[in-house]
């Protein structure tokens, strides 16, 4: 199998190689392929799905050196250990952002999945955890759906729930107090569009990222809607977002129920909705697992270690 790949000009290109070409040299060795640099194309060759492991490798490492990223061996190493871990997902377009450089494609069968189910439905629930891409991926279809002008407006949000800590009260105006809360999307966000562009967007109401609160009373026509972190949801505040879906639009409802943080005996909003909504046509359920984290390998190691301590997890519908 043979795929080729597009590679930047300089000083992008330098940063990809690495010194002496040590990072085309590591991704050669752990997958036991051959790389050629002709023109503007890095060509992989080898077997089928090394071929698409270190193509994969390749396409994370091309984005971050266009974005002008430093790479370091570290990097280029864990990047391999992860992509030796899970399959890549089957070939396939990519996910069409605005950001030059920036290739997005799920990284593991589940990923694909996901991807595959959030086209296909108005409303997706995905949980699984840390390092699966849950919001990464939907925040990088939203864009696409903005870009194709399949909707006119990307809202996101999720509840402001403090993880363990008490913040007491934050200084500045609205925007600053929720900022802590919301930065994850927005860290999403920016790898997708240039900053200009999405305080462009941001300050045309074309891009609203809010706080789960201040959803209440609307109605949401031709939009892209996420709600992140939604383990952390009561059942009335996902009745309550769910219902503001509109005309022409598509909700992803995202969580980690291993990773809730409501009071003691509270039912976590997203548990709840999943167990009555599992059987409704259109709503599709994604459940991703610790062979999808593509984030440090380490990650993978402590999300293991947790549930050995943890013992058997109950369902995650919350069916008894």
């Amino acid at each position: 199998m043979q795929k080729q790949l597009p590679i930047p000009e300089h000083p992008a290109r330098l940063i990809l190689f690495g010194s002496q070409d040590r990072h085309l040299r590591m991704i050669r060795d752990a997958f036991a392929v051959d790389l050629a640099a002709r023109g503007d194309f890095l060509t992989v060759s080898g077997p089928d799905e090394n071929v698409e492991r270190a193509a994969a490798v390749l396409a994370e490492l091309i984005g971050r050196a266009s974005r002008g990223r430093g790479i370091q061996a570290v990097e280029v190493s864990d990047l391999i250990a992860a992509f030796q871990r899970n399959l890549v997902a089957p070939a396939g377009p990519e996910i069409a952002v605005f950001a030059r450089g920036v290739n997005v494609r799920p990284k593991t069968s589940g990923q694909a999945r996901y991807v595959e189910a959030i086209r296909a439905h108005e409303l997706t629930f995905c949980t699984g955890p840390a390092g699966t891409g849950k919001t990464y991926l939907a925040v990088a279809l939203a864009v696409e759906s903005l870009k194709a002008r399949q909707v006119k407006k990307l809202v996101l949000t999720r509840p402001a729930v403090e993880a363990g800590e008490k913040l007491g009260f934050l200084p500045g105006d609205l925007l600053a107090k929720v900022n802590p809360y919301l930065r994850p999307l927005l860290d999403a966000l920016h790898d997708m569009m240039e900053f200009e562009q999405v305080k462009l967007y941001m300050e045309n109401d074309i891009i609203e990222i809010i706080p789960l609160a201040f959803m209440r009373g609307r109605t949401l026509n031709d939009s892209f809607i996420i709600l992140d972190e939604a383990q952390n949801t009561t059942s009335s505040q996902m009745k309550m977002f769910l219902t503001r879906m509109g005309l022409r639009s598509k909700m992803v409802v995202t969580g980690d129920v291993t990773q809730t943080d409501l009071a003691d005996n509270a039912r976590s909003g997203l548990v709840d909705a999943r167990a009555k909504l599992g059987d409704i046509k259109g709503i599709a359920r994604v459940d991703l697992d610790r062979t999808d984290i593509v984030r440090h390998p380490l990650v993978q190691r402590i999300v293991d270690a947790y549930d050995r301590s943890a013992g058997p997890r109950p369902p995650v519908s919350g069916e008894s």
